[in-house]
Order: C-alpha cells, then structure tokens, then sequence
C-alpha cells in the first residue's frame, strides 16, 4: 500500500486548483486570451482577477470563462493590491515562464497562422512539401 502525502490527498484527481496567486487565461470577454491573477476567491463561481502587467483591469470574473494554468505565486497575498501583485510578478517572473511553456507557444502559432493570407498559406505548402522530399 502507498502512502500519499498531505498535498496529494487534498488534491485528488484535480491537476490545478482554485487558489489565490494562481495565474489564468481567460477566455472570453473584453479580455480574451490575456492573462490574469487570482487575487482573491468570491464565491464557488466566481474570482477577483487582476492583470496590471498585462492590461486587465481588476474585477470579479467567472470561472466559466477563464482556464487555470499551471503557474502559481507563491506566498502571495489574499486581497492584495496592484502595486504588491505587480512586485510578486516580477520577483516570480511567472510571466516569463508562461511564454516559454508549450501552450503559450501554441497559442502563439495559432495566432500567427490565423493572419496568413492565401499566398502565404501557399508558400508554407511549399516549404512542408519541400523538407518532406529531403
């Protein structure tokens, strides 16, 4: 029999959990596709989320329409200002982090490619084509 430890058992078969300091996307709304910071929890539906470095505006938003990732703030404050939170983002550098993890790049390369016009669709066809040959 294996023991779990303490964090485990608490987690359960949740890869990401609800919880202050927790950087999210948010995917819908005036907001879509930028990223944002627990700040604090309202309800079992809905957070405070603040995003000073990357443009979004303090305010409650719905877990409906925002994805956990993978990063977390450590040590960081319940309720704390824009000013701290900004402070805890550069000492973290959670933000450089996400830009260099898999799904920002994909996110990244779905955006370029949805800006590509038909010639330049084309000439990747090209490109595929040509380092299949080789």
């Amino acid at each position: 029999m294996t023991t779990k430890s303490k964090e485990e058992q608490q987690k359960g078969s949740f890869q990401r959990l609800v919880e202050v300091g927790r950087l999210v996307l948010i995917n819908s709304g005036e907001y879509a596709g930028k990223l944002a910071i627990i700040v604090e929890i309202i309800d079992h539906n809905r957070a405070l989320i603040d995003g000073p470095t990357t443009g979004v505006a303090r305010h409650a938003y719905t877990f409906r329409r925002m994805t956990l990732t993978d990063f977390v703030v450590k040590g960081f404050p319940r309720g704390a200002t824009s000013k701290i939170l900004k402070k805890y983002l550069e000492k973290e550098d959670v933000l450089a982090k996400w830009d260099k993890s898999s799904w920002a790049k994909k996110l990244d390369d779905r955006k370029k490619r949805s800006v590509l016009t038909d010639f330049d669709r084309f000439k990747l066809l090209k490109l595929k084509k040509q380092k299949l040959l080789l």
